[in-house]
């Protein structure tokens, strides 16, 4: 930014002036001020060389997956391996929002290649037409809770995992999981707080309360849990592979209580699933290399958007953290909210181009109409995206994984395959109906419900790269909110020079799908809201929040990671000497 025109700002914004008001917007915002992109200095930045990582590090959101996840790096596995029995372990101790009978995404980073990869175990469309008046409507979920099962991708991604980065044999690794639903597992603090929080609700599914229900009231912190039907489940896969999950009893047990409840899901539908590998959607910023997932995700694009929109030096200017910092990236997110609306789609389906939607005139347009005392809207979208489980795991040839597993809403679907221990997800909730998308003149959504696509996410699992080696690797859980905490943990590290645990913890802002409208955490000092509102920001405080964010740092000759306390995770690190 030119200096005078810095100081303009600087001066208006310490005035204390009271902002005019805020004009709306029927599409999204764009971006801020003009800046010319070379930044004047640069911040301090991660530190890496081309030797491997200084040790292997672990961070998930269940206490018992990291710990479990820790031991397998210890012997000798690889980040894949850990990052398999992490997502399987996790499906064992936090259900709320994770488990075989989900899907997900993940970044990876091959150590020997130099290279990234993508696999896409999103849940897919059962082939069987769903009929209209099933579109995503709370209504409809009441009435047909099934018609919103997707094919669960999570094991054949897991395998596919394996079968590309795995050391260690994939009956161990699953073996690890099965002892535990077998065994028992402790009950942690984030599912305890959700079956309360739930009581009424999940005390009506079958054969589920008596499980998570003992005695008639929800399990508490501490207790300990078995639970033998997945187990088996879980023992099947260890010695046969994806299908025994696919194929067979456990097939048959899932498309019959999925097709009980309103389902068009076949066996056909769970046999012929594929997962699929992708491009990671590569960001260059301020001297790293970003990889991070493409569409079917929309989180990458967000973070994309982002990050060619701010220099580092221009946020820096800003201070992490303010509300000029925070109303400036809030517009950015309103923006890529839009053309996620607007444009993505399962790729399959749809076709749109990313380079387009990042192009640096386009987005240049977008960063000149965005000011320091004004906020535009965009419409109400109503996305109902929910829950999700994100890790990340290293190991010390400098392989790493990001990785994100969902069922989406708060125990999915909310349907449980007894006799196999699986919880459904509601993963095709995540299609949008035309309602969603009138406001921006669209006939139809280009994410609407087709046989055998994939609904779009916010999942955003990033590596971030230097010299060709990972130094940040970070991914996020808790639905619509994924990609713009990730996005902001991120510049936290890469912008501020954070560490992780300062990093994941910080405040952080939430952007709700409608308006002119900012939702902060607790603890907001009332000067900070009147500033946002200053700037035209409606601000709401959120009265919870169940996102976390998952990040490790692997530079300076040491292994950093944290886990973010908002879902009481646990984050384990080893650095050899």
């Amino acid at each position: 930014m030119r200096n005078g025109h810095y100081q303009w700002l600087k001066k208006r914004y310490l005035s204390g002036h009271r902002w005019g008001g805020w004009s709306p917007l029927t599409i999204a915002c764009g971006a801020c001020l003009f800046f010319s992109g070379a930044a004047l200095a640069r911040p301090p930045q991660l530190r890496s060389s081309n030797a491997s990582l200084p040790g292997y590090a672990i961070a998930t959101e269940s206490r018992t997956a990291s710990r479990e996840a820790g031991q397998v790096l210890a012997q000798g596995g690889t980040a894949a391996d850990a990052a398999i029995v992490a997502a399987l372990v996790a499906g064992v101790t936090s259900p709320t929002s994770s488990g075989i009978g989900g899907g997900g995404f993940l970044v990876g980073w091959d150590a020997k290649t130099g290279t990234s990869y993508v696999i896409d175990f999103r849940e897919t469309a059962p082939r069987g037409q769903r009929k209209k008046s099933t579109a995503s409507t709370s209504a409809s979920a009441s009435a047909a809770p099934g018609s919103f099962i997707g094919v669960p991708g999570e094991v054949r991604g897991l395998f596919a995992l394996h079968q590309r980065a795995g050391k260690l044999p994939w009956r161990d690794l699953v073996k690890r999981a099965s002892h535990r639903a077998t065994q028992g597992f402790t009950v942690e603090r984030h599912l305890a707080s959700m079956l309360a929080y739930r009581q009424k609700k999940l005390q009506g599914i079958g054969g589920f309360s008596s499980l998570f229900y003992p005695g008639g009231r929800p399990a508490l912190v501490g207790m300990r849990l078995t639970h033998p039907a997945l187990g088996r489940t879980l023992e099947k896969i260890a010695a046969q592979g994806p299908s025994a999950f696919y194929e067979g009893k456990v097939a048959e047990n899932i498309v019959k209580v999925a097709q009980d409840h309103g389902s068009t899901l076949s066996l056909e539908d769970l046999r012929n699933y594929k997962v699929q590998q992708r491009q990671a959607l590569k960001i260059d910023y301020n001297g790293y290399e970003i990889y991070t997932m493409p569409p079917p995700s929309a989180g990458g694009l967000l973070m994309a958007q982002t990050l060619k929109m701010f220099s580092a030096d221009y946020l820096q200017n800003l201070g992490h953290g303010s509300p000029a910092y925070q109303h400036v990236l809030a517009e950015a997110f309103r923006g890529a909210i839009a053309d996620r609306m607007r444009y993505l789609g399962d790729p399959q389906f749809e076709k749109f181009s990313l380079g387009e939607l990042l192009d640096e005139e386009r987005l240049e347009k977008r960063r000149k109409k965005i000011v320091l005392d004004r906020t535009h809207s965009i419409p109400r979208f109503g996305l109902k995206e929910k829950g999700t489980h994100a890790l990340v795991s290293a190991d010390k040839s400098g392989n790493t994984i990001s990785l994100t597993t969902t069922i989406n809403h708060l125990f999915g679907a909310k349907i449980y395959a007894q006799q196999s221990g699986i919880v459904l997800n509601n993963e095709l909730a995540d299609f949008n109906s035309f309602e969603q998308v009138k406001f921006l003149g669209l006939s139809e959504s280009p994410n609407r419900y087709r046989p055998q696509a994939r609904p779009v996410s916010s999942m955003t699992p990033t590596i971030v790269v230097k010299y060709q080696q990972p130094v940040l690797a970070l991914g996020g859980s808790g639905g619509t909110a994924i990609a713009t905490n990730v996005t902001q943990a991120l510049l936290s590290a890469l912008v501020f020079d954070h560490e992780p645990q300062k990093a994941v913890a910080a405040k952080r802002f939430y952007i709700p799908t409608q308006g002119a409208h900012i939702s902060l955490e607790k603890g907001a000092q009332m000067d900070h809201i009147r500033n946002l509102e200053r700037r035209g920001e409606i601000v709401t405080t959120m009265k919870f929040t169940t996102s976390a964010v998952q990040m490790l740092r692997m530079d300076g000759g040491k292994m950093r990671g944290a886990s973010d306390p908002r879902k009481h995770g646990l984050s384990l690190t080893q650095t050899i000497r």
